[in-house]
Order: structure tokens, then C-alpha cells, then sequence
């Protein structure tokens, strides 16, 4: 079996911490950098929750020109820690990972992986004495912390959604696919992703340089990507799939259970959360004391590793520390472009 126990630290002062997750004999894996808060400050913690096909490692941490979302909120105070679900990063791969994918359903779906977020959450909390913390998450990673924040509301301060994956009316009679346990993600299939957003007339929004660097350690996240015929990343395909599922009218969570502050904050171009999703998905939070609905000018679904990164660490930044943009945020939309 793979040995996922290494892990490299991306600064010199971050810690790292393996946890017994909801399944008997695997472990979840956890990278923290403490922020930059005043001793007599109360602490104020943030878990970072990963979405499709990448780990925390190589969003909330990664650094660009020397500087990442993570570095920003520990510069804000914020202690941010960040959380590999299994299957990716340094956490343990299912079983099932090692076998034919045909021969079992998708994994890490939702409900798996709110309970492995609910270990990490109880974990974090118990080390550093806290009541409760804030949630970042990115993608399909709505799904589980929404779920989370929905069945645990003493425990979430407040709640950013970056890019979530919204519900959408089934079009006729078809329904969701069916796919396999895991698959194969190469760093072609991610460039296609990362530029398929952005409109042929408008300049790039991820450097190819840069690309090539994130990409090197993409396939360090897996040590058997270059072992294969085309180099790759081996994948839980539960995240598709429940994107897909959303996509047919089944969402993974009830977001009127949510009663935190809640900010969905996507990119202008994000092909994965339109207007119609945005407006679906904010009125559904019904519960929520406050929400915000901010459309970043030029970003796509991958908007914390392009040229408007700065302005998503900004605006999360500010709801994480409850700013007042709006006095009447909990009861209707706002938007705000950015350029």
C-alpha cells in the first residue's frame, strides 16, 4: 500500500497532524499555520474544505509569486488550517482506490465526507480550546461543509461558499449519470479546465508559468501520478458525481438548515455557478442571519489561482471579520464587481 504519511511543509512554521477519521484504519490529514493575532486577541479559526480534484495544499496554501489566500487571512489574525478529505493529498486512500473503479460506486460523496469534516472540526476545536470556527470552502466542497454547518450550528461561526455548486431544475426526463469509484486526472484535463472559462477575446487569467509550477505539485499529491502510461492524479469520483446529481435537481444538503452567515463569492465567468445558480442557492439559505452574493469581475471557477485572486482573499477576508456592506444583507442579494 502507498505510503501517504510524508508530507512537505509549505512553510516552515506549519504543523501537521494525522487524525483517526470516521473509517476504521484510515487517517485524515491535516496542515495548520497559526495567524498573526495579538496574544490578548481572542483566536479565530478556519478550516478550509477542497473541492473536486485538488487538496488544500494546492488552493487555500499554495503560493503565487510568494503569496497565498492562507498567507492573507493569517496576516488578517485568522489561524487557518486545512483539511485533505480521503482519497486526496496526504490522507488515506480508500480501499476501493487499489481496486477496479467499475467494481464500486463513487466515492467520497458528501454525507462521507461531512464526517470526516466533523472529525477535523472536533479535533481543531479541542487543540486549540475554541467554541466554534468559520468554513472556506471551494466547488463541490459546499456540499459537505453546508451539511456540516447545517447539523452542527454551534460549531460554525460563519460560512464562505467560493464558486458553490447550486441545484438546477432537471431539463425533460433525463437524469443524473452514473460513474465509476475513481478516475484518473491528468494535468492536461486540469489546463483544459482552468482556461475553458475565460472568453476568447479577453487576455489569460492564469499564466501558463504558473500553471506548470502548481502542476508539478499536483502530481507530487499523488505518489504514483508518474508511474502511469499519462501522468495523473488517481480521484474519488463522488464530488462529480453530486455535481451532477445538483445538476438533475438532487442536492446533497438542505441549505435552509444552515443558520450561520453565509457569503457565496464566484467569479463573473464561472461556468459552474451562473446568475440563476447564485440566486437560487442564496434565496434557499433561509435561515441565514446574514448573506452575500458577490460576483468578482474576470474570475472563473478557479478564481484563487488567477490574476483576481487578491480580491477574493479580500471580500472573504472582510465577511470572515463581519464587515457591514449592506444593512440589509439578510434579506436580499447584493453583488459587487471588482476590477
Amino acid at each position: 500500500m502507498t505510503d501517504y504519511s510524508a508530507a512537505t511543509r509549505l512553510d516552515p512554521r506549519e504543523q501537521h497532524f494525522r487524525i483517526p477519521g470516521p473509517r476504521d484504519g484510515l487517517s485524515l490529514f491535516l496542515r495548520f499555520l497559526a495567524g498573526s493575532g495579538k496574544h490578548d486577541a481572542p483566536r479565530q479559526a478556519v478550516l478550509y474544505v477542497h473541492g473536486a480534484t485538488f487538496p488544500s495544499a494546492l488552493s487555500i496554501a499554495h503560493r503565487f509569486d510568494g503569496r497565498s489566500w492562507r498567507d492573507a487571512l493569517n496576516e488578517a489574525g485568522f489561524d487557518v488550517w486545512g483539511l485533505d478529505f480521503y482519497g486526496f493529498g496526504h490522507s488515506d486512500r480508500y480501499p476501493e482506490m487499489s481496486q477496479p473503479a467499475a467494481d464500486h460506486p463513487p466515492l467520497c460523496v458528501a454525507a462521507d465526507a461531512a464526517a470526516q469534516l466533523e472529525a477535523a472540526v472536533c479535533f481543531i476545536l479541542g487543540h486549540q480550546s475554541l467554541e466554534k470556527l468559520s468554513l472556506i470552502s471551494h466547488s463541490w466542497g459546499s456540499m459537505p461543509a453546508a451539511k456540516f454547518a447545517g447539523a452542527n450550528p454551534a460549531l460554525v461561526d460563519r460560512l464562505v461558499l467560493f464558486g458553490p455548486i447550486s441545484r438546477r431544475e432537471p431539463q425533460g426526463s433525463a437524469t443524473a449519470p452514473t460513474f465509476p469509484a475513481w478516475r484518473i486526472v491528468t494535468i492536461e484535463d486540469q489546463w483544459k479546465r482552468f482556461i475553458e472559462d475565460v472568453p476568447p477575446s479577453e487576455p489569460p487569467v492564469l499564466s501558463r508559468a504558473h500553471f506548470e509550477e502548481w502542476s508539478r505539485f499536483y502530481l507530487d499529491s499523488d505518489p504514483e501520478s508518474r508511474s502511469r502510461d499519462r501522468a495523473g492524479v488517481k480521484t474519488p469520483l463522488g464530488p462529480f458525481s453530486e455535481i451532477m446529481q445538483a445538476w438533475h435537481g438532487k442536492l446533497a444538503y438542505d441549505p435552509a438548515l444552515v443558520r450561520c452567515p453565509v457569503a457565496i463569492v464566484r467569479g463573473e465567468w464561472d461556468g459552474l455557478m451562473l446568475d440563476a445558480d447564485a440566486r437560487w442557492l442564496f434565496d434557499a439559505f433561509s435561515n441565514a442571519p446574514e448573506k452575500r452574493d458577490i460576483k468578482i469581475s474576470r474570475g472563473t471557477h478557479l478564481m484563487h489561482l488567477e490574476t483576481m485572486r487578491h480580491a477574493l482573499w479580500r471580500e472573504s477576508i472582510g465577511f470572515l471579520q463581519g464587515d457591514q456592506v449592506a444593512p440589509a444583507a439578510a434579506r436580499r442579494r447584493t453583488q459587487y464587481g471588482l476590477r
